[in-house]
């Protein structure tokens, strides 16, 4: 997949006392975006829940670059930075930009796949690994070899 974007509505309840957006609502924009990709790609809640497995973060960070306000127009994209070939770890970033082109924040994390039942780490199934094959790789993507 070349890009995937999502457009993202600012309410009144995401605004912090300086009338612009609390950090936190970063965060959750970058989930909310990755669930739908997912779910665009078949794999959707109720799926990983079948399956037994879902995703787990172990390190997010988000760089904020600009100030965004109520007014302003968001999107927020999604790139594989990194992954081991099965797609048992991985890592992703999102770029936010407000109002067409200037980059208001950029979110990086680092995540695995956790077997739900047996509540530990594990190689995710075919369908996972199908769903994250389909992901728009960053630039400067690279395979992570096994440690």
């Amino acid at each position: 997949m070349e890009q995937f974007t999502q457009q993202l509505q600012i309410r009144w309840a995401d605004l912090d006392l300086n009338g612009h957006l609390r950090h936190s609502v970063y965060y959750d924009w970058g989930a909310y975006c990755r669930i739908r990709f997912l779910s665009e790609q078949g794999l959707t809640t109720l799926r990983m829940m079948e399956l037994q497995v879902g995703p787990v973060i172990f390190r997010e960070e988000c760089v904020f670059k600009k100030e965004v306000r109520l007014e302003d127009t968001v999107i927020i994209d999604l790139e594989l930075t990194q992954s081991r070939r099965d797609f048992s770890r991985w890592a992703m970033q999102h770029r936010i930009y407000k109002n067409g082109d200037t980059l208001a924040a950029v979110i990086s994390l680092e995540g695995a796949w956790i077997d739900t039942m047996k509540r530990k780490l594990t190689v995710p199934p075919a369908e996972v690994a199908a769903a994250y094959g389909a992901m728009p790789l960053a630039g400067s993507f690279k395979w992570l070899e096994p440690s």
